[in-house]
């Protein structure tokens, strides 16, 4: 490529200039920062580039991105909240598994830095029944006071983003202790806790742009009694039970329990237990927020996908994992985002492959935490038969792996093989609809700290505003499990065309100083 727009071994910046046009895909004037870049190298008093500064451009993390993320959203943020993918956590508080792991406000400000914009929060009484505990009920895990969470979440609400954060409560507290949280609500947060008139937003939700930098709260709100039950017997407390159904109570004579009721900007509905999907997802009355653990939704889906999709269009679906999940793992979330779920909830504290796949989803617009759903979702799904607009229409995309770098400076010589360097290969996942998902793998390079792989691979794609590239590299051994060697997942319509640097991440999600890949992407329209 460097013979190619080069002239007796130096590029200037007309041929530069070339390059960027034909192979990348960029505007010209790049390469006059390009140049600049090299300056301190006394390299531009040659008037060009030699191949070893050309392949350091390439391979340049600031300068030859594959994905550039902006550094704020560029899409329409001005519909309703209904429309867009939210960055949904789920048991925000818990630092390990979900039996007998600490509660605690530090994995929350890991979420909130993280990008994520929907917090939950398990409030019970605390062991002397005077104050708020945040805890995962009927289990062994160590709770929190709530006042800490809260101002966990003022102080870093907005460091990642200036787009509202949501606080989802799962309440299991008494009247008197439910009056507590609003005055501390208040106290902690002041005027950036929004606060709706009376009957505001009964059809539509409000758009995350006149909510920036508000903090919204979202539960189901209390049943007015004078009889007061006390919470859930703790044995049964499991979320799917919880969320499950709504228990009957006693209503005599009602109370006015205005203040706690009136801080709650996105009302929450739970199912009583039989009660029939179709007619809640049909219901239209008011918006709302419904959660369905990952199973229910797949049997929802099953038989009223359609009323689902419409249902998201107007109220906002939370998915969350179901009660198996002891270990904090997670689930394949693109069930729930295919079917309009906005707050598909992840455990944050589980590295794996779908946790993976859900920070490359929100890595997208500028990592606010916000992904606007497609039109085909937005619109009646019965009568929508195009997947994508033509404008924004990919039909697939051709990807070269030409080599990698870095693991000798990220790694101890030892970390792979103890006496000798890797055997390092690249697996590349599509991850989207169904007949958008593949997996293809490069052949393991032997004993090479700096592989080359030089391989190329096709992909179709459908459905481009749900697909995402999974790229995952290890060191082969064919005496046991191959080892983890970096990962990184990126949304495809937000890849960049041409040879691309494409820096790798560890299993938590932290990017790597040095380890990345050189690959080529050329879209096919």
């Amino acid at each position: 490529m460097f013979d190619k727009y080069s002239e007796n071994g130096i590029m200037n910046i007309e041929q530069l200039q070339k390059f960027l046009n034909d192979v990348q895909g960029e505007d010209s004037r790049k390469a006059q920062v390009i140049f600049n870049n090299f300056k301190h190298l006394n390299f531009f008093q040659r008037r060009g580039l030699h191949l070893e500064e050309f392949f350091r451009y390439l391979l340049d993390q600031d300068l030859n991105l594959a994905f550039s993320p902006s550094h704020s959203a560029y899409q329409d943020m001005t519909a309703p909240l209904s429309h867009y993918y939210i960055f949904t956590g789920h048991n925000s508080y818990l630092t390990g598994n979900q039996l007998s792991s600490d509660c605690s406000e530090t994995p929350i400000i890991r979420a909130l830095k993280k990008g994520v914009r929907a917090i939950e929060l398990d409030l019970w009484p605390n062991s002397k029944k005077n104050g708020v505990d945040v805890r995962h009920g009927g289990t062994l895990t160590a709770p929190v006071e709530l006042v800490k969470c809260l101002r966990a979440i003022k102080d870093h609400a907005f460091t990642a983003s200036k787009y509202p954060v949501i606080i989802t409560f799962e309440d299991h507290l008494t009247h008197d202790l439910r009056q507590e949280v609003a005055e501390m609500l208040k106290s902690t947060f002041g005027s950036i806790l929004y606060v709706p008139e009376p009957g505001e937003y009964l059809n539509e939700f409000p758009s995350p742009e006149l909510l920036k930098g508000k903090i919204l709260i979202s539960t189901k709100p209390p049943e007015r009694t004078t009889r007061e039950k006390p919470p859930a017997d703790e044995s049964a407390s499991s979320e799917e039970d919880i969320e499950g159904y709504m228990e009957e109570l006693d209503k005599d004579e009602e109370i006015d329990i205005p203040e706690y009721e009136s801080l709650i900007a996105i009302h929450a509905k739970k199912m009583k237990r039989g009660s029939d999907l179709r007619t809640l997802f049909n219901d239209m009355e008011k918006v709302l927020r419904l959660s369905l653990s990952e199973q229910k939704l797949e049997e929802a889906v099953s038989k009223y996908g359609h009323e689902i999709i419409r249902f998201t269009q107007r109220n906002l679906l939370r998915v969350y994992p179901k009660g198996s999940r002891f270990n904090s793992s997670n689930y394949n979330p693109m069930l729930g985002w295919t079917h309009g779920a906005q707050m598909v909830a992840f455990n944050m504290q589980r590295a794996g492959k779908y946790l993976w796949t859900m920070e490359g989803m929100f890595r997208g617009n500028g990592g606010c935490g916000y992904i606007k759903k497609p039109e085909f979702l937005l619109n009646n799904p019965k009568t929508s038969s195009s997947r994508s607009t033509p404008s924004q229409r990919i039909k697939g995309l051709k990807i070269k792996v030409y080599m990698g770098e870095g693991w000798h400076l990220e790694f101890d010589l030892s970390h792979f093989d103890f006496y000798s360097p890797p055997d390092l290969y690249v697996e590349i996942r599509m991850v989207g609809v169904g007949k958008d998902r593949a997996t293809r793998k490069t052949i393991p390079i032997e004993n090479q700290w700096v592989p080359v792989w030089n391989e190329e691979f096709s992909f179709s794609i459908s459905t481009p505003e749900l697909a995402l590239l999974q790229i995952v590299v290890r060191d082969h051994d064919t005496s046991g499990k191959d080892d983890f060697a970096g990962q990184t997942c990126l949304p495809v319509k937000e890849l960049q065309s041409g040879i691309r640097a494409v820096p790798l991440y560890n299993k938590r999600g932290e990017r790597y100083k040095h380890v990345k890949l050189l690959m080529r992407f050329d879209f096919q329209k």
